[in-house]
């Protein structure tokens, strides 16, 4: 191999495993997050609140679960100013800590038949603590992925520490599946809250040994870092924030409806076992962890804009014969649902924010403005779940496949507003955009 050739592989090198390392942590993270949801599905209606009606127990437990999506912009605010202070790497390790550590104290509490109206207390207390945690860690994540790969492999790199999401949720699932087959009683929602602090450490080992954002040392080499980068970003780009947080609705709000509400609707509709949606959430998480780095390989090659649009009108479109699928109570087509809900709806969204997102911002307000933007869609996104059961026990299953679908219009529109920012492609409109635009035009 020549020298040039050699010098030409390190960075990528670099950048494989600096994503890496953003990827286990987001794995981790995500894990201790999406284990509240199932647990909240599942469990937590009957163990820490005190009342006979199962959709009350059920709406309770969600609205617990919305404190953390409350919370999730504070940690994105307090994630963008210290990323773009101190860096990138400070806030992934403090962060990994802040959630780690109240999971595994959830996992520790007493139930509501032993401590009464302290149980749900520490509960919504531990959850604003996993907010704040997993607001802060989405950011820096993919800034470290992106900002140490090349400027034409953004979308192939970024995408690696998106993988955390479905490898994460696909832990969670696994740990109740497999809770569930060896343990009774409360162990079944406690052991996988507990087994949280083996992979916080595992996750703290690999993060302590990556460096630093490239891209921010040279803004710190440079003296352009700002004091208060946050407020900075807040009053210069408010609208852009506010664009990616409606980017972002078809993609986490689409998600929490497809897999934490469901695994509670399948029951009040006595349609199903919550194991059938675990299933399908599996199947498709675990094909998420390839189809990411697809779609993000796509982008580099056809624009972050059109593999976008790919997701979010498929999520239009998707949303009643999801519900219908659902309905037959055919173990199949359940499974099959769920799995096409995060593999072509979610799966192309998430795949290209990290790179699309980043490239929105300058470096010295960059963390300020991507978390604030990604966390800002978590304030109602943390309240679907909550909403869909609302609507469904007022008008039956067609108010939250409805919802879906127009989380989808929200973001579809949003997009088309977005400038595309993929170095390789050609400023005229693609067919999948001229297309969604003719769509847009007729809603």
């Amino acid at each position: 191999m020549s020298r040039s050739q050699t010098a030409s592989s390190q960075p990528r090198d670099k950048a494989a495993k600096v994503s890496f390392a953003s990827m286990i942590g987001s794995a981790v993270e995500s894990y201790d997050f999406f284990i509240y949801g199932t647990a909240a599905a599942g469990w937590f209606g009957q163990v820490f609140f005190h009342t006979t009606e199962p959709i009350i127990g059920i709406l309770a437990a969600f609205a617990t679960m919305a404190v953390g999506f409350f919370m999730r912009p504070l940690g994105g605010y307090l994630a963008g100013h210290f990323g773009d202070r101190l860096g990138r790497k400070t806030v992934l390790l403090w962060s990994l800590l802040a959630m780690g550590g109240a999971t595994v104290l959830i996992g520790a509490l007493p139930t509501y038949e032993q401590a009464g109206l302290l149980a749900p207390v520490l509960l919504i207390l531990l959850r604003m603590i996993q907010g704040i945690g997993f607001g802060a860690e989405w950011g820096g994540a993919v800034l470290m992925a992106c900002e140490h790969a090349p400027a034409h492999r953004r979308g192939f790199f970024g995408a690696v520490p998106q993988i955390g999401i479905p490898l994460g949720l696909l832990m969670a699932n696994g740990a109740f599946l497999l809770s569930g087959a060896l343990l009774q009683g409360e162990w079944v929602w406690r052991a996988p809250f507990l087994a949280s602090v083996l992979m916080v450490a595992v996750g703290m080992y690999i993060r302590l040994g990556v460096s630093e954002s490239p891209e921010f040392e040279k803004a710190k080499a440079d003296n352009t870092l700002v004091k208060q980068p946050a407020l900075q970003v807040i009053r210069s780009d408010w609208r852009k924030i506010l664009q990616i947080a409606g980017l972002r609705l078809a993609e986490t709000g689409g998600y929490y409806i497809a897999t934490s509400f469901m695994l509670s609707y399948v029951l009040l509709a006595g349609v199903a076992a919550k194991e059938n949606v675990l299933w399908g959430t599996m199947i498709g998480s675990a094909l998420g962890l390839g189809s990411h780095l697809m779609y993000g390989a796509l982008s580099d090659r056809i624009g972050r804009k059109p593999v976008f649009l790919l997701g979010s009108l498929f999520t239009i479109v998707f949303g009643i014969p999801m519900f219908m699928m659902i309905n037959s109570g055919v173990v199949v087509l359940i499974v099959v649902a769920v799995a096409m809900a995060l593999l072509l709806s979610h799966d192309p969204i998430f795949a290209v924010e990290a790179s699309w997102f980043t490239e929105q911002f300058p470096a010295n307000v960059r963390s300020s403005g991507i978390s604030l933007g990604y966390n800002c869609a978590s304030l109602v996104a943390g309240a679907l779940p909550f909403i869909a059961t609302a609507l469904f026990a007022k008008v039956g299953w067609m108010g939250p496949a409805v919802l879906f679908s127009l989380l989808g219009v929200v973001s579809t529109l949003c997009a088309l507003k977005m400038r595309e920012t993929a170095p390789a492609v050609a400023k005229q409109p693609t067919a999948i955009e001229r297309t969604a635009v003719v769509a847009s035009q007729a809603l």
